[in-house]
């Protein structure tokens, strides 16, 4: 099963977007063909965002659906929890948490819908690749 790592703005965009490879990669989760890694930092965000006046005012669902969902989303996420933090100086150092869960979980793939954000690093890592949601449905 393919290890993924999902960025925030892919759970934004399934949320607010009836279709698209943001919600099929949501879908795809939900259904065991991908398997979502997920810390205690990737947790957090997802909770602070969806919570966002501005999303939920954008999105087609109802806050309790969208807790809904969520939560089915959480139930088939794996945790890992993370040992060692990397400082690959990125542009956002918001993201880093993103590339030590990746790191921490051996996952393949970083989801993201702005793949610059993970770019351009003094310190890079193998063994992932960053990949906006299309590519990863196409087979990257």
């Amino acid at each position: 099963m393919t290890k993924i790592v999902v960025d925030t703005s892919v759970i934004i965009s399934a949320l607010i977007g009836e279709a698209g490879p943001s919600r099929q990669i949501l879908r795809n989760c939900l259904t065991g063909s991908f398997s979502p890694m997920i810390s205690t930092a990737l947790f957090l965000e997802y909770e602070d965002v969806h919570q966002c006046p501005q999303i939920a005012e954008l999105c087609p669902l109802k806050p309790e659906e969208i807790k809904e969902l969520l939560s089915a989303f959480y139930s088939v996420c794996h945790w890992v929890p993370i040992h060692y933090l990397w400082r690959p100086n990125l542009r956002d150092d918001n993201d880093i948490f993103l590339i030590e869960l990746a790191i921490a979980s051996n996952a393949q793939f970083i989801v993201i819908n702005n793949i610059k954000d993970l770019t351009g690093a003094e310190l890079t890592f193998k063994g992932f690749d960053v990949v906006k949601p299309e590519q990863l449905l196409r087979g990257k």
